[in-house]
């Protein structure tokens, strides 16, 4: 059904993905920690944090790869970090709900979801344009 090397292709999607996003949470939250009085995640935690933006990233990558194809949409890759930054921004504001002082916060990191899948996809497009990663084609 698939091409061992269309699965190949989509592991390296979904692995410069998974680092990207990876990177970008690392750098925007010790970045928040340093800034902001409230201290964002430390310890475990950050841990699990951290590997919840590996596992998320990743997800994004494989199926980043399958949404754009070979099309040149933009609406398509747009569209896609989007999605990816929404679901995980808007289940963070939802738990801000539940804590009017500090909502702001909350609201915030709904935003840096955005930022992770765009960067994540700014990343993957420039890896498809440098032919270190091949578009999905489909059959």
């Amino acid at each position: 059904m698939f091409d061992p090397k269309e699965r190949i292709e989509s592991i390296k999607a979904g692995t410069l993905a998974a680092v990207s996003v990876c990177l970008t949470y690392s750098i925007v939250t010790l970045g928040n920690n340093l800034l902001s009085q409230i201290q964002i995640a430390t310890g475990f935690n950050l841990l699990v944090k951290v590997a919840i933006a590996l596992s998320s990233g990743f997800l994004f990558g494989v199926t980043y790869r399958y949404i754009i194809r070979e099309d040149r949409n933009s609406h398509l890759k747009t569209g896609a970090v989007f999605a990816f930054g929404l679901v995980r921004g808007l289940g963070q504001i939802e738990v801000g709900l539940n804590f009017p002082d500090t909502f702001w916060l909350y609201a915030l990191l709904g935003v840096e979801s955005i930022l992770l899948f765009a960067i994540a996809r700014f990343t993957l497009d420039l890896a498809i344009y440098r032919s270190w990663l091949k578009p999905f084609k489909s059959s």
